[in-house]
């Protein structure tokens, strides 16, 4: 019977993580569902067709990724219109307090933060920001203050699987890629983080461990807790068969 092992892998000198199912429990898939009446049944946009088609793009990207995979005829032509309409079903999600914070991802970053590592927040939406301010750390602060580097939002680049992002977060946070640990939720960012170079941390909040290691994680956790900020910047975070 095989089992998991300790490997020796790059020393982690900085984070970059995804803000939406990483740090938070945002209402993004639910806007957009929201946001399809009129054009598909809403029962079709699954978790699983918003974690492989939206999670981790831009929006205008996002909703005609979403369209063409549930088959609307004028996907191109609608998708603006549908995109403007998630926008503002999403704004309304959070003003009624449809965010929060994961547990786990809390204490990740605090713990991160006590051992001094660096940190950066990546994500396409130009909510995250607000999502962040809204949601506070453990001490009370908002969560958005313990970042040094924020790309949130910032659509001067490629979406992911793009490397775009994580590459201006590497540059941003004065670390080489090699050094950076991505922590991604969606098998987009995983490619991302990958394609940069970067090293990648799957989190499979919704059983889908499978999807992030074929996509090229070092290495797959069910929470946040699984990981030691300890093991991290001595080079023993992932795991081996054996």
């Amino acid at each position: 019977m095989s089992e998991r092992v300790s490997v020796k892998t790059p020393k982690v000198r900085a984070l970059i993580l995804d803000v939406d199912g990483v740090l938070l429990a945002s209402p993004h898939e639910q806007a957009w569902r929201d946001a399809l009446t009129g054009l598909a049944d809403p029962g079709r946009f699954t978790t699983q067709l918003y974690q492989d088609q939206v999670a981790g793009k831009p929006r205008a990207e996002g909703a005609l990724s979403a369209l063409r995979a549930l088959g609307v005829a004028d996907a191109q032509d609608q998708a603006p219109a549908y995109a403007v309409r998630k926008q503002a079903r999403l704004e309304a999600l959070i003003q009624a307090g449809g965010v929060r914070a994961f547990p786990d991802g809390l204490r990740f970053v605090e713990r991160a933060a006590a051992a001094g590592l660096p940190m950066a927040v990546v994500s396409a939406s130009r909510n995250a920001d607000a999502m962040l301010r809204v949601c506070k750390r453990l001490d009370g602060g908002a969560l958005l203050d313990r970042f040094a580097v924020n790309l949130n939002g910032r659509d001067e680049g490629p979406g992911k699987p793009d490397p775009w992002i994580i590459l201006r977060a590497s540059d941003e946070l004065k670390t080489p890629p090699q050094a950076c640990l991505v922590v991604e939720d969606a098998t987009a960012g995983i490619q991302a983080a990958r394609a940069a170079g970067a090293l990648a941390l799957g989190l499979a909040r919704l059983n889908d461990a499978a999807g992030l290691r074929t996509a090229g994680a070092h290495r797959v956790v069910a929470s946040l807790d699984d990981i030691a900020i300890d093991d991290l910047t001595t080079g023993h975070w992932t795991e081996s068969a054996s």
